[in-house]
C-alpha cells in the first residue's frame, strides 16, 4: 500500500457552471465524504490528484489531505472518479474519509506471476477477474493480489479460496469463484481420439 499527499481547497460554491470554471483552471471538483461528518466540496488541482493516484496502488492510495480547514491531515482514499469519456480527463472525484481503525472494503487488481504450464503445453489462459473484493484495515490495503500460475496446468483453474493473502486481508468474493484458468484440452484426452 502506498501513501500520498494532496493538497485539497474548500470551496463553497457548488453546481455545473462552478464545476466548469474549475476544469477551465486545471482543478478538479471533487466532496469529501465519511462517517459522522457532513458531505465538504473541494477543489483539487489536476496535477495534484494524478500525483495521488500515482504508483501501483492507483485509486487505493492512502491520501493524507493536506489544506481544507477541519480537512487537513485526514486520511483518505478516491471512492469515485469520473473522467471525460473523451478526453479522459478528471471532471470530478469523491474521497472518503477514513478511519484507520475501521475495515474498508474495496476492488484490489490481480497481478498474475509467471507462466502456466499448460500455457507451454499450447493451451489458453483465461484470466476471468481482472479485480478482486476486499476487507482490511486502511493500513493494510494491497497495491495488488498477486497470483502465481506457473503450475496451473490445462484443464484447471486457480479459484478465490486458493489465493494466499497478505496479513490482515479477507477476500469477499465466493471462494469457489475461478479466477485464472487455462483452457484447451490436455494430451491424454487427445490421444484416444486420435486413434
Amino acid at each position: 500500500m502506498q501513501q500520498r499527499q494532496m493538497n485539497i481547497e474548500l470551496r463553497t460554491k457548488t453546481g455545473n457552471g462552478v464545476s466548469r470554471r474549475l476544469r477551465n483552471a486545471d482543478m478538479v471538483p471533487g466532496v469529501v465524504y465519511g462517517k459522522g461528518m457532513d458531505p465538504m466540496p473541494v477543489s483539487i488541482k489536476n496535477c495534484d490528484l494524478k500525483e495521488a493516484m500515482s504508483g501501483e496502488g492507483g485509486q487505493n492510495n492512502l491520501i493524507t489531505l493536506v489544506g481544507g480547514g477541519a480537512l487537513d491531515q485526514s486520511m483518505a482514499i478516491i471512492a469515485d472518479l469520473q473522467r471525460d469519456a473523451i478526453k479522459r480527463t478528471f471532471k470530478h472525484v469523491d474521497l472518503h474519509r477514513v478511519n484507520m481503525n475501521e475495515k474498508l472494503r474495496l476492488t484490489v487488481p490481480v497481478v498474475l506471476k509467471g507462466t502456466a504450464a499448460g500455457v507451454k503445453e499450447g493451451g489458453l489462459l483465461d484470466l476471468a477477474h481482472h479485480q478482486l473484493h476486499v476487507e482490511c484495515l486502511p493500513g493494510n490495503i494491497p497495491d495488488h493480489i498477486e497470483i502465481d500460475i506457473t503450475e496451473l496446468k490445462i484443464a484447471h483453474s486457480i479459484h478465490v479460496g486458493d489465493i494466499k493473502l497478505p496479513e490482515g486481508v479477507k477476500l469477499l468474493d465466493n471462494p469457489k469463484t475461478p479466477v485464472v484458468s487455462v483452457l484447451g484440452r490436455a494430451k491424454e484426452d487427445e490421444a484416444p481420439a486420435a486413434a
